[in-house]
């Protein structure tokens, strides 16, 4: 059994994110706890968004790098964030406004064996 990733995308996902590569270069995502947009997974030009000391690198999705506020992170540790895309509106910053989509976090809990694993990987 291979270790699960912390993040993965929908094909509807990647399929904007591909969207996203192709109109602004290499772009990155970012979810904090924050005010603004909630906990929304926000999308930057990379270089664009200064990334904190604690901020957690959970994976890659469809070649972008995805990050989590360190907080954050301890709370969803034991969760894999399943990053898809709803009709609506994008957070005001976030790379996908205006496309009529917005990027959407979903979630599933790790079972013990997976946790386990990844334990043993950290």
């Amino acid at each position: 059994m291979t270790t699960p990733a912390r993040v993965v995308a929908t094909p509807a996902a990647l399929e904007l994110i591909g969207r996203l590569q192709s109109t602004y270069g290499e772009i990155l995502f970012h979810q904090s706890g924050g005010c603004c947009d909630g906990s929304s997974p926000m999308c930057y030009p990379q270089g664009e968004f200064p990334l904190g000391d604690h901020d957690v690198c959970l994976g890659e999705i469809g070649g972008a790098p995805f990050y989590m506020g360190g907080a954050q992170f301890d709370y969803w540790r034991h969760t894999q964030l399943i990053i898809d895309v709803v009709a609506g509106q994008g957070g005001m910053f976030s790379l996908e406004n205006g496309t009529g989509h917005r990027f959407l976090t979903r979630s599933r809990i790790f079972s013990d064996v997976e946790i386990s694993m990844m334990d043993n990987k950290e």
